[in-house]
């Protein structure tokens, strides 16, 4: 198990997926590595579920924080093609924020729920000793739906393009740099693009828009360990494999100038927003066109086929295990513990 992040697949494998609770028919698809939400069966319907920690970065500013930690949650919920509708939520609060900042929180959360469509349906709330920032609770999304609607996570198929969104490492730079900026040595214009880079991070619409304009086989979010850690995912779920050309894919300079200043591999940091979907070659044009008119960068960055494996410039890659922003994280922290 890493120090930080998600467990891997080997501890997921051994301590998690052999003790799952009861056995119910109705469950169609369970926790599963690399896959991002369950399905249960309801009558003539399916319930899609997700569950994710949830993350308030003060430093964000509260309201700025609040959304971008919805976001993340809905995300889950969203790449399997239906619209996220229900939320359920749970503050554990540190004892230092104040009524007016959970407000500011709460509010936001309210707005962006509302004008996606989403009902917070129970909860909780309470301040405890011993929790702190930015870990302040989680949150579990659903979705009714068709079943013949659903965008299932190992779907993609010999012959499927693959399409990414908006590019590697934008939200890890995007956070980095908005945390511990001052603590970089890096020109302000570079730092400048790296932050707002954050304001590209939202999945939801994107997957939706996808969802709805193509004949879409698979839909993941680049979340922890990557474009590199979902590509791998996408092929190992599906059985097939993916060839990828690396010129192909949107790199914003910001992020390669961060990046290369931190030492870390952008493929293999969290991007919450890059969004990875596969299709039919004659949908191609239109998810493509239809990201695009929305302001989302889009780019076709490879193919599926038969057999195993992600390769990159024909070069058999791994699944990174490990995301080398967190480190990052705990030692900028450190640093300014000490200042």
């Amino acid at each position: 198990m890493p120090d930080y992040g998600k467990v891997d697949a080997d501890f997921f494998d051994e301590y998690i997926y052999p003790h799952l609770g009861a056995s119910r028919d109705e469950v169609r698809l369970g926790p599963t590595a690399g896959v991002d939400f369950g399905v249960v069966e309801v009558d003539d319907s399916a319930l899609v579920v997700a569950t994710d920690p949830l993350s308030i970065l003060p430093a964000l500013g509260f309201e700025r924080a609040a959304t971008f930690a919805l976001d993340i949650v809905l995300a889950d919920v969203a790449v399997s093609g239906l619209p996220p509708q229900y939320l359920s939520i749970s503050f554990t609060l540190p004892p230092e924020m104040t009524d007016e900042e959970f407000a500011t929180v709460w509010q936001a959360i309210d707005e962006k729920a509302t004008d996606l469509g989403v009902s917070v349906v129970t909860g909780h709330t309470a301040r405890y000793e011993g929790c702190e920032y930015p870990w302040v609770g989680g949150a579990s999304v659903f979705a009714l739906g068709n079943p013949d609607d659903i965008v299932r996570p190992n779907g993609t198929q010999p012959g499927d393009d693959v399409i990414v969104t908006t590019g590697p490492a934008v939200e890890a730079v995007g956070l980095l740099t908005t945390l511990f900026g001052e603590q970089m040595d890096l020109p302000e214009a570079t730092l400048t693009m790296a932050t707002d880079g954050l304001a590209e991070t939202g999945t939801v619409r994107d997957a939706l828009t996808a969802a709805t304009t193509g004949p879409i086989t698979a839909m993941h979010d680049a979340t922890e360990c990557g474009l590199q850690g979902a590509l791998t995912e996408i092929a190992e779920s599906a059985g097939v494999r993916l060839d990828i050309d690396r010129s192909a894919v949107p790199t914003k300079p910001a992020v390669q100038e961060v990046c290369s200043y931190l030492d870390i591999e952008p493929w293999h940091a969290t991007s919450s927003g890059t969004l990875l979907i596969t299709v039919r070659p004659d949908g191609t044009e239109s998810v493509i066109e239809a990201l695009r008119d929305r302001g989302t960068t889009a780019a076709v960055i490879g193919t599926a086929s038969n057999g195993s494996g992600t390769y990159i410039d024909s070069e058999r890659v791994r699944h990174p295990s490990v995301d080398p922003s967190w480190t990052v994280y705990a030692e900028y922290a450190d640093q300014q513990t000490d200042n």
